[in-house]
């Protein structure tokens, strides 16, 4: 997948859509677009000295929030294991590790593979 698949299939197809699965390409590259867009908001709002950065971030909470419930999903996980990121110290990293994790290469209860299914067949 790639930047442009993984923001358009976040930002519209699958902007709310908290089941089936993700994989590592989608949710990295939208965290990439969402770390370049916090960091683009920031030099504005010092710029103007405003505080603009949750307004303007707020459109892309949900599909953040989406992607990383879906990404869990294609490990195994329960999409609640991401509350686990609020333990001091440890939990970061362990949200991490979770999301760095390869997919489940099997359906799992979430749904079936996205890597089985760009697989080509044969």
């Amino acid at each position: 997948m790639s930047f442009a698949d993984a923001i358009r299939v976040c930002l519209t197809v699958k902007y709310a859509t908290f089941s089936g699965r993700a994989r590592r390409a989608e949710y990295w590259w939208f965290s990439l677009l969402y770390v370049i867009a916090a960091g683009v908001v920031l030099g504005i709002s010092f710029a103007i000295k405003v505080p603009l950065l949750s307004v303007l971030l707020l459109p892309f909470a949900v599909p953040m929030l989406s992607v990383s419930i879906r990404r869990l999903h294609d490990t195994g996980r329960p999409g609640w294991r991401m509350f686990v990121a609020l333990i001091p110290v440890v939990g970061p990293i362990m949200y991490l590790v979770a999301m760095a994790a390869d997919s489940t290469p099997a359906a799992n209860q979430y749904g079936p593979s996205p890597k089985a299914a760009d697989q080509p067949a044969g």
